[in-house]
This record gives structure tokens, C-alpha cells and sequence, in this order.
């Protein structure tokens, strides 16, 4: 199977992620800036939740440019991805409407933890699907940010019952890695 289907599909359920978590920001009932001032942890949960999704995308987008073939497996373990990342609306909501409240920020680090984990098994699907020669494969290296980020979520989100700020911190902490442009499977595709 040709990969377009899966980056089409992909792309529209990020779209709908999206378009889910910007309908939940309600506005004030009154023009006076002081009524914004309860929804700024709505809409700081909207901004980090909004550039995790793009961060997804993005890397999703390049991840598949690496891909010659789509197996059954790939499939399975990109709704398993899109899955977990569907859960972002949710959680983002129940984070923001809570103020940052120790639950609703340990079930969003959760999501980004499960989140992380099903796109290294994607990764890993279409290494294992390319055979030795892996451009993929050569691309993530160690993958340092890769393997970090899931350990950070998983420290972040045990910390949510000492400190749902800490907790935050380091999910922006992670964010903040991945905005810098990683080029690794760029750099690869150009080298043919």
C-alpha cells in the first residue's frame, strides 16, 4: 500500500484535533479585558496542546517521507498514535478549566507520555519495514530527544501530586526541544 492514504487520513484527523481543542475556548460574555483574565489557563493549555499537535505534525510529515511502503502494522500503529493524540482536546480542556489542578495536569502527561510511546513504535515499525539499510534508521541516530522526552513526561507526571507546576514546566520543557528544527531526516533525504 502506497503511503498517501495514511498521510491523508493522518493530516485530517490532526486537522479535526485541532479544530476540536480551538471550539473549546469559550468566549467572555462581556467585552471587558478584565473577563479574559479567568481564561488564561484555558488558553495557555490551548497554546502548549496547539504546538504539541504541530510538533506531531510535523514530525509525522517527515517520518513518512522516509517510508517506501506501508505494512499492516504501520497502520495499526498509526491509529494507535492518532488515538493518543485525539485524547489531547480532552485533556487540554479538563487541564485549563481546572486551573492546572494536580489530576487534570497528570492525565495530560499521560496522553503525552502514551503520545510519545506509540510514535517511537511508528518509527520503529517503519525502521523494522525498510530493512537494513533504514533511511530512517540513519536519520534518528540515537534519537536523543526521542528517547528523553518520554522520560521527562513520565518524571513530569509522577511530580503532579508534589507540584502540577513543575509538572508544567516540564511538559514546555519538552515542547521547547522539539520546536528547535530537527533536520536529521531532512539532512538524510537530501544526501540521495
Amino acid at each position: 500500500m502506497g503511503k498517501g492514504r495514511l498521510e491523508a487520513f493522518s493530516d485530517g484527523v490532526l486537522a479535526i484535533i485541532i479544530t476540536i481543542m480551538v471550539l473549546e475556548l469559550k468566549v467572555p460574555h462581556t467585552a471587558d479585558i478584565n473577563a479574559l483574565i479567568p481564561l488564561i489557563p484555558v488558553l495557555l493549555s490551548y497554546v502548549l496542546s496547539f504546538v504539541y499537535v504541530g510538533i506531531y505534525w510535523n514530525n509525522h510529515h517527515h517520518l513518512l517521507h522516509t517510508c517506501q511502503k506501508v505494512t499492516g502494522s504501520i497502520l495499526w500503529a498509526n491509529l494507535h498514535l492518532l488515538f493518543w493524540l485525539s485524547l489531547f482536546p480532552f485533556t487540554t480542556a479538563w487541564m485549563g478549566e481546572n486551573h492546572f489542578a494536580a489530576i487534570p495536569t497528570m492525565a495530560y502527561g499521560v496522553v503525552l507520555l502514551m503520545a510519545a510511546i506509540a510514535y517511537i513504535l511508528l518509527q520503529y515499525l517503519i525502521i523494522g519495514s525498510q530493512g537494513t539499510n533504514s533511511l530512517l534508521k540513519r536519520a534518528v541516530g540515537s534519537d536523543w530527544k526521542g528517547k528523553s522526552s518520554p522520560l521527562i513526561y513520565l518524571i513530569a507526571t509522577l511530580s503532579t501530586f508534589w507540584s502540577p507546576w513543575l509538572a508544567q514546566g516540564l511538559y514546555v520543557l519538552v515542547a521547547l526541544l522539539w520546536l528547535v528544527p530537527d533536520r536529521r531526516i531532512e539532512n538524510v533525504m537530501y544526501e540521495y
